[in-house]
């Protein structure tokens, strides 16, 4: 039984066209000034915790410093590699972009709400298949990447386009996963449905196949699956410690070295409407949606109106900020760390998880409480598993003596281990003419020792 302020897929397909034009408008807007807002606020944390003032000159507080940016790129010149693809190379930025934006449209903002006299959810369109769609998003996103580095006609970029496919298909698998565990217990697919599953215990749903109560927000009842899509949700945003695509130590900012100006712009542009629209469908999936958290709960009003748009907004900063402060604290991973990372730690405690989670639905004759002591036992089991799993050290290393003990029979003859090569005489010469002069002091020992 859902609320009067939650909306339902039958709530979808009715708005007239003005109000689905504004809609579409106010997603691209969200996703416009979230970027510009985006920037400015990373590099305003990064100075904060490098103990640096930041932006301070360009507008209050610096804030026109990320337009004035955008300017600047926009009036620099387009350069073009002669054997760039022409084609490709100017409709991969646009890709990344545009994948990164559609993804907005089946996010939910807040409630059922009146605008211009027209009743209609703040949401762009939801489907039963809704986060199929936000997966399908995340994918094509990667193919910008891709295509951008191929169609650059450089080494460093394909390798960055190579890298960002295999990272894709590394990190899909257990941000997929993740999400599985999600619509098993909410019953849906759909992001509005989704959203209402997490209620709490205002209004009671069929969760887990049964009548009861909602055990509230998914970050807490499915906690090994929030850590893991967010770890992926880094990894599928090329942020750091996970940037590798475009490590500037390695590849020379990777994927879009032979960019500049608008397209650059547009590759930096889609890396942080993907950061904002992946907290976005975090905050959808785990964090209650535009629900408000437990204290603002107890004011009756609370989720209903334009109030949701408002929490909504500060979940999704939430989320920003540990984008950020990831960035600001961590170390990029070498590419076979994030490799093994992803195969060997993500897939397979996924997979456990999961495995578990079908078991105690499978149960029916568990009482509600049963079930969520029954799911946070499994998830104290999980993470004492990850935590107390004992570091194998490494072997040490046999010494060169012990090394050429054990050499086989008949191998090529080795010179004498104590060899010393004697001294060049020329430099012994050398050190032994220098000394006088190192002898007394005054302007003359200076020239004669610098000439």
């Amino acid at each position: 039984m859902y609320l009067a302020q939650d909306p339902t897929l039958d709530d979808f397909g009715k708005d007239p066209w003005w109000l689905i034009l504004i809609k579409i408008l106010a997603a691209f807007v969200f996703a416009v000034l979230a970027t510009l807002l985006g920037v400015w606020f990373e590099r305003r944390v990064v100075a904060r915790m490098a103990q640096r003032p930041g932006l301070n000159q360009v507008g209050p507080f610096g804030l026109l410093q990320t337009l004035a940016d955008g300017l600047k790129m926009a009036f620099k010149e387009d350069i073009l590699p002669k054997a760039a693809d022409k084609v490709v190379y100017f409709f991969a930025p646009t890709i990344s972009t545009i994948c990164a934006v559609t993804a907005l449209s089946v996010v939910p903002f807040g409630p059922m709400v009146s605008i211009f006299g027209t009743r209609t959810p703040l949401q762009v369109t939801d489907v039963p298949v809704a986060v199929l769609v936000l997966l399908a998003c995340s994918s094509m996103g990667v193919y910008g990447v891709v295509l951008g580095g191929w169609a650059s006609g450089s080494t460093y970029p394909l390798l960055g386009g190579l890298r960002s496919s295999a990272q894709m298909i590394s990190y899909e698998v257990a941000m997929g996963l993740s999400i599985v565990a999600v619509f098993m217990t909410a019953g849906t697919m759909s992001t509005s449905g989704i959203v209402a599953a997490q209620a709490g215990s205002d209004r009671s749903w069929d969760g887990l196949g049964f009548d009861l109560h909602a055990p509230g927000w998914y970050a807490l009842l499915l906690l090994p699956s929030f850590i893991i899509f967010f770890i992926a949700t880094v990894g599928e945003t090329n942020r750091a410690p996970f940037d590798l695509p475009e490590a500037e130590s390695e590849l020379v900012a990777g994927f879009m070295t032979e960019y500049s100006s608008l397209k650059f712009a547009l590759f930096m542009l889609s890396e942080y409407v993907s950061m904002v629209t992946m907290s976005a469908v975090t905050t959808t999936l785990f964090l209650g949606g535009w629900r408000a958290p437990w204290p603002l709960t107890l004011w009756s009003g609370a989720n209903s109106g334009w109030w949701p748009l408002l929490w909504f907004a500060a979940k999704v900063i939430l989320l920003v900020f540990v984008f950020v402060w990831l960035r600001g604290t961590l170390p990029r991973l070498r590419y076979d760390q994030f490799m093994r990372f992803g195969w060997k730690v993500l897939l397979p405690i996924n997979l456990l998880w999961i495995l578990a989670l079908s078991g105690l639905r499978s149960i029916d004759h568990w009482q509600t409480r049963d079930r969520t002591i029954a799911i946070g036992a499994v998830v104290v089991v999980l993470l004492a598993v990850v935590l107390l799993w004992p570091n194998r050290k490494p072997q040490p290393q046999p010494t060169l003596e012990e090394q050429v003990r054990n050499r086989p029979h008949g191998s090529f003859p080795l010179p004498p281990m104590d060899l010393q090569v004697p001294p060049s005489p020329r430099l012994t010469r050398t050190v032994a003419e220098r000394e006088p002069a190192n002898i007394g002091s005054g302007a003359g020992a200076d020239e004669k020792e610098e000439v």
